[in-house]
């Protein structure tokens, strides 16, 4: 159900905000009034994928150089080149004997150890080694410990595995070189640094790498209703996302979430909010509809922000919002994502608007869809993308109950989210899972 992008420069129009065509965006247009007398914005829903490429639509951020221990999670912004040979000398791939020429061997010396630097090794002679050990000059294979045997009476070193010349060389012996010379590309820039990036870099000699600066997020959870702790009460609910979302932000996202504070429902808290904020990305749970206490397309409108992309056509979520803020005072860009206030909407945002731009900002690639059997029919919108809570059941997909707006119940036990396109998808048919964050 995702539609292409259509290049990277594409913007919404300056008609109707979030409307998908060429030209600037325009700050939010008025429209009717609401029951509080306030204009309602005239909006026309962008297509999911749309507003998805929408979203990615930017450049990564600066590249900056970190310790390894820093960067895991991050993209390469260079290509990982191999600085030294790896392995960087012939070693020994099993504990043994390092022998030279055809047995029986004398034997000579304590051993070598790994990290080592032992003396050559003349025609005829061994000596015992350990695994990773450097390979004396001389020898031409290693003897395993369990193949090897010394004769108790001369005090030779036989190989049990046949007779003389039976062990050819090279045997057992990581050559110089075997998995990269200097200077070969290990990696390519827009990798992620994995754990095993990690061990790789290391291997290669590397302290720093150069990666894309990690996105700052600074989140806003609106409402005068919510609360930070106890049971519901006098009409007031507790708040689920400012738990669920600086998770979903930094694992999926790869996000920096440095803040994350409640807005009361009023315009001026919000406008200082988000004229203040110095993240990279705001995004605020909240008030991206029209209703009596919704100030934040007010508080764009005001701030001079640019509106991108102003109602998704996708259920839960289609009050969502991407907006340019004004630079900050050193002239880099902000942006913001409007995240509805139910629950399951505001995941639906997330996972439309604010992962991809976190990901795009912190230089990671697009993957390659996820698609996957359905093993019972997933019921569609009539007209608009439904994301769908979905779990995974014999290498197919099976929808959840407790899928309302305001509802994580389904959302807990998912194993992702199904892309169902206008009117549902058949058993057997073929749809796009979207991940959700796990332990």
């Amino acid at each position: 159900m995702t539609s292409a992008c259509g290049g990277a420069s594409a913007r919404p129009s300056g008609g109707p905000a979030g409307a998908a065509s060429g030209g600037p965006a325009a700050p939010v247009a008025g429209g009717p009034a609401d029951t509080s007398g306030r204009p309602v914005p005239c909006v026309h829903a962008v297509d999911w994928g749309r507003a998805r490429c929408l979203a990615r639509d930017v450049s990564p951020l600066a590249v900056v150089s970190r310790p390894l221990g820093e960067v895991f999670g991050q993209v390469l912004a260079r290509p990982l080149a191999a600085l030294t040979d790896l392995p960087p000398f012939d070693s020994s791939a099993m504990d043994g004997w390092a022998v030279a020429g055809a047995g029986p061997w004398r034997l000579r010396g304590r051993g070598v150890l790994a990290g080592a630097q032992p003396p050559p090794l003349g025609h005829g002679t061994a000596v015992p080694i350990a695994t990773g050990a450097r390979l004396p000059s001389g020898a031409a294979a290693v003897l395993r410990r369990e193949y090897g045997e010394v004769d108790a009476r001369t005090g030779m070193l036989l190989d049990r595995t046949g007779g003389p010349g039976s062990l050819t060389p090279g045997r057992d012996i990581r050559p110089q070189g075997q998995e990269s010379r200097a200077g070969d590309i290990l990696l390519p820039a827009g990798t992620t640094v994995t754990p095993a990036v990690l061990g790789l870099a290391a291997a290669a000699g590397y302290d720093r790498l150069a990666v894309h600066r990690r996105p700052v997020v600074e989140l806003l959870v609106l409402g005068d209703e919510l609360l930070e702790s106890g049971l519901p009460r006098d009409g007031r609910v507790r708040d689920a996302l400012g738990p669920l979302l600086p998770h979903w932000l930094s694992g999926q996202g790869g996000a920096d979430v440095t803040g994350r504070r409640l807005v009361s429902d009023d315009f001026r808290p919000l406008y200082e909010a988000l004229r203040d904020a110095t993240a990279d990305v705001v995004i605020t749970t909240g008030s991206t509809a029209a209703g009596p206490v919704d100030f934040l397309h007010d508080a764009l409108a005001e701030l001079g922000a640019r509106l991108l992309v102003d109602t998704v056509a996708v259920r839960p979520g289609h009050p969502m919002l991407l907006a340019e803020l004004p630079p900050r005072a050193d002239g880099r860009p902000r942006r913001l994502v409007g995240l509805p206030g139910n629950p399951l909407a505001a995941v639906a945002g997330t996972v439309t608007l604010a992962v991809p731009l976190l990901r795009r900002l912190g230089g990671h690639a697009d993957s390659e869809p996820l698609r996957t059997t359905c093993a019972a029919a997933l019921p569609g919108h009539p007209r608009d993308t439904r994301l769908l809570p979905v779990r995974r059941i014999a290498g197919a997909v099976a929808p959840l109950p407790f899928d309302g707006p305001a509802m994580l119940r389904g959302l807990a036990f998912a194993d992702g989210l199904a892309v169902v396109p206008p009117g549902g998808v058949a058993a057997g048919g073929d749809v796009e899972v979207l991940p959700v964050p796990g332990p």
